[in-house]
């Protein structure tokens, strides 16, 4: 399997971010203002958002190219950075100096999180900005096995791209999974998975749903594939765990019990697993199995974490997913 994994090339569709952990103490309160003082002892950065996928995937062995923008700043420096360290290629990526990078930056105390600064502009790309980034990454997709959309709602992913690519991959039988939010959400037809969170199906479908009733889930997923005509839907449940819609047929799988420090980039796992599987040739069912197992090893971490492959493979070896 492992040997699989290291053959396929992953394109990533989506809004590559720039996650920035401020580190340090609280110890007593400001006499300025009735607000803690943070006494900051480390600054830490990390891959966010569509980068973060290309983290896990890089992680579990594959090779990512991640197609996203990002600003010609001091953030978009430091994620450049950030690739060439972890030896990821940036041929897909499109610097603009009209936008700033997707900034996330976390202030944390003992752990806890105090304050999030976002630094970021979410209008699509203008015309011609789209036009250079589609000629950027068309000729990318020849030599990759699978397409990741990752899609944060900041602008780079518009209709337009999505319709070109899925149609390119379908005639290719390129297997196309998306991680969605509201802007494109019923723009994604025909695609191999689909993979809101329980939040972005209520919104992309304006109905309201009870988190833990599996039958009104199922029923929104049935309306939801007369407008989308996925192959497979799979829905993130926080700790009640997933439920896979495919064929006709739900399946709910658990969470597994965890120690839950931090569900920051969790979905990104969730989309990087589920994909690699079914890459593989994996079954649905199987490859939402490891999906859900791998978003809670991640919450085990405060802040975004990519997947440990050999956890991941000895905690799915303890629950029989792959026997």
């Amino acid at each position: 399997m492992l040997q699989n994994i290291q053959k396929l090339k992953v394109l990533v569709i989506g809004d590559a971010m720039l996650d920035i952990y401020d580190w340090g103490k609280v110890e007593r309160i400001s006499p300025e203002a009735p607000v803690p003082i943070f006494n900051l002892s480390d600054t830490e950065y990390r891959f966010g958002g569509a980068a973060n996928v290309a983290s896990n995937l890089k992680k579990m062995g594959a090779t990512p190219i991640l197609c996203s923008v990002i600003g010609n700043d001091i953030s978009g420096n430091i994620l450049l950075d950030l690739f060439k360290k972890n030896d990821l290629p940036t041929k897909g990526i499109l610097k603009i100096a009209t936008r700033p990078t997707t900034t996330k930056r976390r202030i944390i105390a003992q752990s806890q999180h105090l304050l999030r600064i976002d630094h970021e502009v979410d209008t699509l790309l203008d015309e011609a900005d789209n036009d250079t980034f589609m000629a950027l990454i068309l000729p990318l997709l020849d030599s990759c096995n699978l397409v990741i959309f990752e899609d944060y709602d900041k602008g780079v992913i518009s209709q337009k791209t999505i319709k070109q690519m899925v149609d390119i991959c379908n005639q290719k039988n390129i297997p196309t999974t998306v991680d969605p939010k509201k802007r494109n959400f019923l723009g994604y037809q025909n695609v191999t998975l689909f993979k809101p969170n329980l939040k972005e199906l209520k919104e992309g479908l304006k109905i309201d749903i009870e988190s833990q009733n599996l039958d009104q889930i199922t029923e929104a997923l049935q309306i939801l594939d007369t407008k989308l005509k996925a192959k497979n839907y799979l829905i993130t449940l926080s700790e009640n765990g997933v439920l896979l819609y495919s064929e006709g047929k739900s399946y709910h799988i658990p969470a597994h019990i965890r120690e839950i420090a931090d569900v920051s980039g969790a979905g990104d796992t969730v989309i990087a697993v589920v994909s690699i599987f079914l890459a593989l040739g994996y079954s649905s069912y199987i490859s939402a199995c490891m999906a859900n197992l791998a978003g809670g090893l991640v919450c085990e971490h405060v802040g975004a974490v990519p997947i440990d492959m050999t956890i991941l493979l000895e905690e799915a070896a303890k629950n029989k997913i792959l026997d």
